[in-house]
């Protein structure tokens, strides 16, 4: 019987630990994502079809702990109790199937499986997780090689302390009434980690110095705003010997004669390179541009296309926006990489569509933070107007004027009724108390959160000067 092939469902990234009844909590892995289905034969898969079992013969085992199902799990290595991603992208190099067999017995690999997909023949992805997991334990005998992940219920916040304590890197959060979405990434999935980090495709590498004269001195690194490829920093330090000798020799074939990623400064030297070549990168934190700040090499993603690299990864303010436009067929403004203002700019549009309202937006830490104002912007002192906090736009928005097509999100006109620069006074969670120097509007405004309105509901208020 031939099973058809599934992609792996995706997680979002939350902001911060939770705890929440209905959800469970487990490791997140330092690995390397797997589907591995168990009939007559057994494929194991990684997100991009690729063969892994030629590469970790171990993970026969499958046949006879998981016999009849389509199983989802990560790939890891582990070492004194901690997943080690660099022994395991060691043993994603290509080798010969001896090679392969000696890499089992010195870095034997663990595949810890978390979902099931099809039992016995059926598909189980339509079931919430409760039953799958239900199904999952019945299903799924563990062994040498093959585990099953053991979630805690309820207590994420107590957890993930207890996870970084031990030195692993995060937690994985999931809704228990969450079906399985394959290839679709969910708020009902959600990851949360010590140390940021993401994947991203390596298009250029600049020339080493001293010691590494022979490799490379930094990669180049783009993440994708949809299919376009967008700088994201330079990452020059993590590497091994051996990592450094890997990528050079999977670079061979990628050489490119010309530019191959836009925005980058400081391009003399560059040998640029065609898409082909993924890594993991740590960071601190990303800058306003959109730049990792201090990067640091983390391991080789072997399981990964740069097309899955995507901008999201480290500039979630942008996704709700991006995520509720067809930018092929509306005119508003896609947005890049963050943009910082200054001076600081606001911007009143009219928006005349099903329900006619006006949009405050003001400037800050590169994007528009924004609201929706049905009755306009009060003009008296002590005047207070509901406003509804709606998603950040992109800089380039404050200059929007134009029609959104019927069946786009907010089809109707947008015009600009006002605009200008304001200082900011106070910028806190429940506060917001600015003074704007525009055309029309002048003088001080406040943004009160309005708790009985609702999560989003905020009170703008004309402030006396």
């Amino acid at each position: 019987m031939t099973r058809m092939r599934y992609e792996p469902m995706l997680a979002e990234t939350a902001a911060a630990p939770f705890s929440r009844p209905g959800w469970i909590f487990e490791i997140k892995w330092d690995g390397i994502r797997a589907i591995a289905s168990v009939d007559s034969e057994i494929r194991v898969e990684s997100r991009t079809g690729k063969d892994l079992l030629s590469r970790f013969p171990e993970l026969a085992e499958l046949r006879a702990a998981a016999p009849g199902t389509v199983v989802d799990g990560e790939i890891v290595v582990m070492r004194d109790g901690i997943p080690d991603f660099s022994a395991l992208s060691s043993r994603m190099q290509d080798s010969a199937p001896e090679d392969a067999l000696a890499h089992a017995r010195a870095l034997p690999a663990t595949y810890v499986v978390f979902d099931i997909l099809e039992y016995g023949g059926n598909p189980v992805i339509n079931r919430p997780l409760q039953e799958r997991l239900a199904i999952l334990e019945g299903a799924v005998a563990e062994g040498r090689y093959v585990v099953r992940s053991h979630p805690v219920a309820e207590e994420g916040e107590r957890y993930f302390d207890t996870i970084v304590q031990r030195g692993l890197e995060g937690v994985m959060a999931k809704d228990l009434q969450s079906l399985y979405l394959p290839g679709r990434r969910s708020e009902h999935w959600l990851k949360f980690t010590r140390t940021p980090s993401c994947d991203c495709a390596v298009l250029g590498y600049t020339q080493g110095k001293g010691e590494r004269e022979a490799t490379f001195g930094s990669l180049l690194l783009a993440v994708y705003d949809k299919t376009r490829p967008v700088f994201a920093g330079r990452v020059g330090t993590g590497f091994s010997t051996a990592a450094r000798a890997a990528l050079m020799h999977m670079f061979e074939p990628l050489h490119a004669e010309s530019v191959t990623l836009e925005g980058v400064d400081r391009q003399a030297g560059v040998t640029w390179l065609h898409p082909g070549v993924v890594v993991a990168v740590r960071y601190k934190a990303v800058t306003r541009n959109g730049r990792l700040r201090m990067p640091r090499f983390a391991g080789i993603r072997y399981d990964i296309p740069p097309e899955a690299c995507k901008i999201d990864q480290i500039l979630p303010e942008r996704k709700a926006y991006r995520e509720k436009r067809d930018f092929s067929n509306t005119p508003e403004p896609a947005g890049g990489a963050l943009e910082e203002s200054r001076p600081l700019i606001f911007v009143v549009q009219e928006h005349t569509s099903r329900h006619h309202h006006f949009d405050l937006r003001l400037a800050r830490h590169g994007v528009l933070k924004s609201w929706a104002v049905p009755k306009g912007m009060p003009d008296q002192p002590g005047e207070r107007r509901l406003a509804v906090a709606t998603e950040d736009h992109p800089i380039e928005y404050a200059g929007f004027e134009g029609t959104i097509p019927d069946g786009e999100y907010g089809a109707g006109t947008v015009a600009i009724w006002d605009r200008g620069i304001y200082e900011p006074l106070v910028w806190e969670d429940e506060k917001i108390e600015v003074v704007l120097a525009g055309e029309k509007l002048q003088g001080r405004y406040a943004l009160v959160r309005f708790p009985r309105g609702g999560e989003s509901a905020w009170l703008i208020v004309r402030v006396r000067d």
